[in-house]
């Protein structure tokens, strides 16, 4: 069988929103692919809205959802991170985050209210987006002589291969990306090129 060389994630920034008794609850939705921009992106809307009682959030980063986090702000346990995150799993998403920021309005919600607001603003926040299926990826390096070009380019050509940088010398090198599921074939053919050095890099 084959790997499941697929995954979900949202197209853009998005905003949501849900008021209850005063307590308004900003969502916004990004696409991310690193807890570094993850990061960055908190302390802009920590800036932005540094006034606000709560800024929550929940994330899932990786084509195989490995990385996650959720996050409650000085919320009741389990009220803000974990509806957020329960959206992004019933939309099957992943590289995605979601920040809820709360102005509170005087009124206690209440468990149930809580998780309600939170759950409601972020789906909010992503009926707005475009939900996107992307490919995982294998990103390689080969080095080959410049006589090969020929040899190396039909290959490129046949497979479709997209490529991420290059340098012709006389001792060339290319860094391209192959969808996962056609990793072997490529590999293989790549390998028949007598002299050629080929590199596994990273999967994206």
């Amino acid at each position: 069988m084959l790997f499941e060389d697929t995954y979900k994630t949202i197209e853009k920034r998005t905003q949501g929103y849900f008021k209850d008794r005063g307590s308004k609850f900003y969502a916004f939705a990004y696409p991310v692919t690193t807890e570094e921009e993850i990061k960055t992106i908190l302390q802009e809307l920590r800036k932005e809205y540094h006034d606000a009682r709560h800024h929550c959030y929940a994330y899932i980063l990786g084509f195989d959802k490995s990385a996650y986090r959720m996050n409650d702000d000085g919320e009741p346990s389990g009220t803000s991170g974990k509806p957020i995150y329960g959206q992004l799993l019933s939309h099957d998403l992943t590289n995605t985050l979601v920040v809820v920021i709360r102005y509170f309005g005087g009124t206690k919600l209440g468990i149930p209210g809580l998780i309600n607001a939170y759950k409601t603003a972020t789906k909010d926040a992503l009926s707005k987006n475009n939900i996107i299926t992307k490919t995982v990826n294998d990103v390689y390096e080969i080095h080959f002589e410049y006589t090969d070009m020929n040899n190396v380019m039909k290959i490129i050509k046949e497979e479709k291969i997209a490529l991420i940088s290059n340098d012709y010398q006389m001792d060339c090198k290319i860094v391209f990306s192959v969808r996962k599921n056609n990793t072997n074939r490529v590999y293989e053919k790549f390998k028949k090129i007598k002299g050629l050095k080929i590199k596994f890099l990273h999967t994206e």
